[in-house]
């Protein structure tokens, strides 16, 4: 079962898990579970995508229950009316906090988004930062450094490009550990080795949105999963 984080009668919002895909898709053709379909079960009533998160990305994810509200809830992300504030792990120490301001060019998926043009001009794409915590590992993981360096960071998307935070911190030098596709290999194998995590280290922490029908404001907050309690002890943090 999901975990609901919030829900009335026309939307709903639950905790998505690591490693499960939103809707079918062809990225994976054998997959079997799906966060729409298990919650229709689940509640017994159809549900309505309002947007996504990657497989690999866990966290609070946002669905409506009619038609109508699907396209008042779409219509506020669209015009960058929901807030999302995301929880990273990253290679090396960042301090402080800062704005990423780099436009990025759509990025072509033969399974995921077959329909892009890289040859369109890049898209404005924005995220501020802001670091929670730094750690300095006894363990190498680059062949120049006898330790290894990492921070947690809440991160918050202003514009909403195709894999946007995983890009972004490529472009900074400080990419998410366990990303596949935009991270690094040699990181993410260590990261591994010590203590026992190879997932994309990405949870969107929170969701703030203001309800279509009541005008009520509402900020959901999704807890970490295990994977998150194991990698925060093994780092010497605070629980998460």
């Amino acid at each position: 079962m999901l975990e609901i984080l919030y829900r009335d009668e026309t939307c709903i919002a639950v905790n998505k898990p690591a490693g499960m895909l939103v809707h079918r898709s062809p990225i994976s053709p054998q997959e079997t579970r799906f966060v729409l379909q298990t919650l229709r079960n689940q509640i017994g009533q159809h549900v309505y995508p309002i947007h996504r998160l990657d497989r690999p990305t866990s966290g609070a994810l946002l669905l409506a229950l009619t038609p109508h509200t699907a396209r008042l809830l779409t219509e506020q992300f669209e015009n960058q009316h929901i807030q999302k504030t995301y929880w990273a792990v990253v290679r090396g120490h960042l301090h402080g906090s800062g704005t990423i301001n780099y436009p990025l060019k759509e990025e072509y998926d033969a399974y995921g988004a077959p329909h892009i043009h890289p040859e369109k001009a890049a898209q404005s794409a924005i995220t501020d930062w802001q670091s929670l915590a730094v750690a300095e590992l006894p363990f190498q993981s680059a062949a120049r450094y006898p330790t290894s360096r990492y921070s947690w960071l809440a991160l918050t998307p202003h514009t909403g490009r195709r894999h946007q935070l995983r890009r972004h911190m490529k472009h900074i030098f400080h990419p998410i550990i366990g990303d596949t596709t935009h991270g690094d290999g040699r990181q993410n194998r260590a990261v591994t080795t010590f203590c026992g995590i190879n997932r994309l280290m990405l949870h969107a922490r929170s969701l703030s949105f203001t309800h279509p029908h009541t005008r009520h404001h509402i900020t959901l907050e999704a807890e970490a999963d295990d994977n998150w309690q194991s990698l925060f002890k093994a780092f010497g943090w605070a629980s998460c």
